[in-house]
Formats: C-alpha cells, sequence, structure tokens
C-alpha cells in the first residue's frame, strides 16, 4: 500500500523490500528493522504534523490487519539487542562487526536506538560553523527536552539520557561533538581533515564491492581523487552529535511521537532560521568549550532538570530557548511548540512520565 504512492524500491541481498521513495519522502529499514521515514524539505514547521499523521494513518491501517502496532521510542521497549537481528544490507554487516571490536554500545545504536532529526540549511561557511557550535553546545539540552527512553536492554533505565550514553560510548572516534567544533579556528578545511583522518569501515573497489578496511578514508583515496558519491559514504559513516553534510544534521533527540517531533521541528526553526534567536543562544553559550558540552551531559545524565546548563538551571535554559523560538515565529508555527513546551515547563520527560506511569 505504501508503495502505490513510493515507486522507487530500494532491496536488500536477499531480495527482500527494504526502502522506498517517492517525492518529498521516502521510508526506509534501519539496521534491526526500525523503521524511518524522511520528510521534506520544508518552508513552515506546521506542515510537518499533517504529513506525519497521514503516514501514521496508513500504517496503522496496514499494520493493525496483522495485529501490529508502530512504537514512537528511543530504545526498544522489550527486547535485548543480542535477539535483535540485522537485515540484509551488506553495510550494517560491516559496520557491525567494527563496532563489536570497540564494545557493546555500537550494537545498541544499531539495533535498540530511534531518534528524531532534524536538518537545517546555511548559506555560507561562516554561518554554517557558527550553527554547528550552537548546535553542538544545544545538543545536552536538546537531549534532556527529547528523552523518551525509560528502558534500556529490557530493564528500566538506570540514568536519564539513555541516547547520550550510548552515542558516546559505541565509537568515540566518529561520535560525540565533532573534535574542534566548538573552536573559533574551526573551519571547513579542519572538518574535512577530521573525516580524512578518521578509519572507513569499508570501502568500495573498482568494480563497487564493498570491502572492509582498517585504513582511513585519507588513506584509501590518497591517489585519486574522492567522487560525489565517495564524499557521500564517507559522510554517512560518520554519526556525530552533529553532522555536518550539504545540510546540518542535529541528531541527539530520542524517537518521538508526531505532536512532540512537530513541536521539535517548530523550536529547531525558531533557533535557527532567526538572527536574534542566534545572537542570543550564542550569548547563552557563552564561551563553552567541548569539555564544557561534555560535562552538561553528564550533569543531565546524572540529574536531568535538576543539573546546571552553562550556569543556568536546566529548566530555566529551556524555558528561554522556547522563549526565543516562539518570538521568532509565526503564530501559526509557534502554536506547533505546545506539546513540548508543556512537557518542558512541567520540567518532566516523555521518559520520565514513562516511568511514573510503570509504578
Amino acid at each position: 500500500q505504501f508503495l502505490e504512492d513510493l515507486p522507487e524500491a530500494t532491496y536488500g541481498e536477499d531480495k527482500s523490500l527494504i526502502g522506498a521513495a517517492g517525492p518529498g519522502v521516502s521510508l526506509t529499514l534501519e539496521p534491526a528493522a526500525q523503521f524511518e521515514i524522511s520528510a521534506g524539505p520544508y518552508e513552515y514547521a506546521n506542515e510537518v504534523r499533517p504529513e506525519l499523521e497521514r503516514f501514521e494513518r496508513k500504517a496503522a491501517a496496514l499494520l493493525g490487519q496483522h495485529g501490529q502496532r508502530l512504537v514512537t521510542l528511543g530504545y526498544h521497549p522489550t527486547a535485548r539487542v543480542d535477539d535483535l537481528e540485522l537485515i540484509p544490507k551488506r553495510r550494517y554487516q560491516f559496520m557491525d562487526k567494527h563496532f563489536q571490536a570497540i564494545g557493546h554500545y555500537g550494537r545498541c545504536m544499531m539495533r535498540g536506538s530511534a531518534a528524531t532529526q532534524i536538518s537545517i540549511d546555511y548559506y555560507s561557511e561562516q554561518d554554517c560553523l557558527r550553527k554547528m557550535r550552537i548546535a553542538s553546545a544545544l545538543t545536552p539540552a536538546l537531549a534532556l527536552l527529547c528523552d523518551n527512553s525509560p528502558v534500556f536492554e529490557g530493564e528500566p533505565r538506570t540514568h536519564q539520557l539513555v541516547r547520550t550514553k550510548i552515542w558516546r560510548e559505541c565509537d568515540p572516534a566518529r561520535c560525540g561533538l565533532v573534535p574542534g567544533v566548538m573552536e573559533p579556528n574551526f573551519s571547513f578545511e579542519k572538518y574535512a581533515e577530521y573525516v580524512l583522518s578518521t578509519p572507513a569501515i569499508f570501502g568500495f573497489d573498482e568494480n563497487g564491492k564493498p570491502f572492509a578496511t582498517e585504513q582511513t578514508f585519507g588513506e584509501l583515496y590518497q591517489n585519486h581523487a574522492m567522487q560525489i558519491a565517495d564524499v557521500e559514504h564517507a559522510l554517512s559513516l560518520f554519526f556525530n552529535d552533529i553532522r555536518l553534510k550539504t545540510y546540518i544534521e542535529i541528531r541527539p533527540a530520542d524517537s518521538m511521537p508526531t505532536p512532540f517531533v512537530a513541536a521539535y521541528v517548530a523550536l529547531i526553526k525558531g533557533l535557527f532560521y532567526n538572527n536574534e534567536s542566534l545572537d542570543a543562544l550564542d550569548e547563552m553559550i557563552g564561551s563553552a568549550s567541548a569539555s564544557d558540552v561534555e560535562q552538561a551531559k553528564t550533569n543531565l545524565m546524572d540529574a536531568g532538570y535538576d543539573a546546571e546548563l552553562y550556569g543556568l538551571p536546566a529548566g530555566e535554559f529551556m524555558d528561554k530557548l522556547f522563549d526565543l523560538a516562539h518570538k521568532a515565529l509565526s503564530a501559526t508555527e509557534a502554536s506547533c511548540l505546545v506539546p513540548l513546551a508543556q512537557l518542558a515547563a512541567s520540567r518532566k520527560t516523555l521518559a520520565t512520565m514513562a516511568e511514573r506511569r510503570s509504578h
């Protein structure tokens, strides 16, 4: 039924359907069959919720015939990752082997986690690097705001921000903060140096066949120039909090129900598509360093809204974010903020609410 509107199909190595795409939207299965919808771009934040709800209605009608439904959580609510199989996609087999050599959390990332990711525009190198720095500093706050992982590996979680912990531990070489992003002299060239100096995990031979490798991207391409497809492949194997492509991906949020996703989209637009908001955010984060950002993550994992964030109580910091967004948006778009703004005002998260219901 989905394929009626999505004629471009993608198949796994066993010929099973693992993705479909059409104008403005694509559906894909992620490593352990997490269901991902990618949509946009949108000009107005209030366009997002109707699109997602239309998809949800179609999914509910189809899955309901089989006694199934989609669940929007940041981590699998019942299974342990060792019990979840990877879909038949060679890329994930290479990644899985790489992450297993580092520790357990790579498997948690691939198999157990699900996210809400938003991409924003930039118009120059200076604009891009400014937005990357601000977004990187906001990562702890956005992770708390969108925390929706009450369960980890089949058990009640032992700390807040499960996603933050997972992505800190799965591969420090390609996750967390982009090295140098908080420094005033960061540049596109430094970002390229970071990408090229990182192990590639896998590459492609002259016939397009993938092969595992411990070489860096720089070593793989030292004798010939990278083509656009090579650059896209390389960047796809980085999983930083904020990832730079031809747009900026903001990645710390858990998967959430549609009203909260729409509110999150509106918040990001209000913060990053308005110069007054960006100026205010620059002042709020001040001269925060990479170590300050990491300490903020630790503080929020330990204490949530009871922690401090760059010298302010976390709740007060969050209130300022919503105030900025509300001022920057039209009345129609600002109305989208309500579910997430109310949650933040109550100093609760979706995860803490789920924990209370379970008790």
